[in-house]
């Protein structure tokens, strides 16, 4: 699908200055993601319709979810095909998954789930290491190798990570994270890791990247003292990036640079990657417990506080919300779009953002001869929101 906007004159030049391909591509850091709706519009799978709405709002940054369980109620596309038993056969012979994979994003964060890995919880075996490096290996040199030259960036990681190694959502459960949990998520990440790294090394590409990710959220706790993916797994590891779903500090600008600032201290160096690496991949703000205007007020907040931290992305749950109380059938509010197709004061905030950074890019460039920077263009994005 391509995107046609009806640009004003003055823009217009500017583009045919600046180049689209490189606004196209610039990092506009702010964007959102597509997971596990509850509802939709159109009788297209749900990934293509989420990800044509995202492409039309402006932004050139879609997360969604890559795995064995991308069929079913509130999955990307209704129903499973059985000749796709791997992330590459997913990507390159699911008609869905291609095609999105193939708009003109820039940035794909995904949660990369190999269909033919194997537990970690009681230590990575060798054999299940052996499966999971050779899945993500493969998908990695498939998009380096389908997606030469096109500027695109992705970004492979997977869900929260202190729920992965606690076993379930309970913050109290100190005892269930064993040494040989901690290990075994270790030994899983890096597998991972080494994967991608192996792809990139073994396969010729230009204008095209691919990074390994792993996701934190209990940050507060790690913050404490306690055991957490942040405190006890990450400095084990040589991961690309980090994202932090970031509920429990997302509120308090002072707690959420604080716990950015803790985990960026337990990231290892990476040679070759510069700039701040740890990111903002989720937050959010049901209107089940605020209005439309404080949802939208809180955000911008998160975002000026990513931004201004210099997070590579700050990445709003969600498009559509996926939470609906299992008693009252009520949707909880995570959302841009209602489930009455109204679109929320938030999303208006990305919209226009997008519109007036792009045109910011474009008149910088025009103006200096190259794009703005990180730092240059964190400044401008944060005067968009007051």
């Amino acid at each position: 699908m391509k995107l046609h906007l009806i640009l004003p004159a003055s823009l217009a030049c500017l583009l045919a200055v600046a180049g689209a391909a490189e606004l196209d591509t610039f990092n506009y850091v702010v964007g959102t993601q597509t997971i596990g709706a509850s509802y939709q519009f159109t009788d297209e799978p749900l990934l293509l319709e989420t990800a044509r709405v995202i492409l039309a709002m402006g932004s050139n940054t879609i997360k969604f979810r890559l795995g064995r369980e991308y069929h079913g109620r509130q999955r990307n596309i209704p129903a499973r095909n059985p000749a796709i038993r791997s992330l590459t056969e997913l990507a390159r012979d699911e008609p869905t998954h291609r095609t999105v994979l193939d708009m003109p994003f820039a940035f794909f964060v995904l949660w990369a789930e190999p269909f033919n890995g194997g537990g970690w919880g009681n230590g990575f075996a060798a054999a299940d290491a052996e499966r999971e490096y050779r899945e993500m290996y493969a998908f990695a040199c498939h998009l380096l190798k389908t997606y030469n030259g096109t500027g695109k960036a992705f970004y492979l990681g997977h869900w929260e990570g202190d729920w992965l190694l606690r076993g379930e959502g309970n913050t109290k459960d100190e005892e269930k994270i064993t040494a040989a949990k901690i290990n075994g998520m270790a030994d899983w990440l890096n597998t991972r890791q080494r994967a991608v790294d192996d792809a990139k090394r073994d396969t010729p590409h230009r204008g095209v990247e691919v990074f390994h990710y792993t996701e934190v959220n209990l940050v507060k706790l790690a913050m404490a003292g306690k055991k957490t993916v942040t405190r006890a797994v990450l400095p084990k590891t040589s991961v690309d990036f980090v994202s932090y779903s970031s509920y429990d500090t997302a509120k308090s600008p002072e707690e959420l640079r604080a716990a950015l600032g803790f985990i960026e201290s337990k990231l290892a160096p990476k040679p070759g990657l510069a700039g701040k690496r740890v990111f903002i991949g989720e937050y959010g703000f049901p209107s089940c417990r605020y209005s439309a205007e404080e949802q939208d007020r809180l955000s911008r907040q998160v975002m000026r506080t990513g931004l201004e931290w210099g997070c590579p992305f700050v990445l709003y749950w969600e498009l559509f919300n996926n939470e609906v109380d299992r008693k009252t059938g009520v949707q909880r509010g995570f959302w841009m779009i209602d489930d009455k197709g109204v679109k929320q004061p938030i999303y208006r905030t990305h919209e226009n953002l997008y519109r007036q950074a792009r045109q910011f890019v474009a008149e910088f460039k025009a103006k200096n001869g190259r794009a703005p920077s990180a730092e240059e263009y964190a400044k401008f994005a944060v005067s968009l929101l007051p």
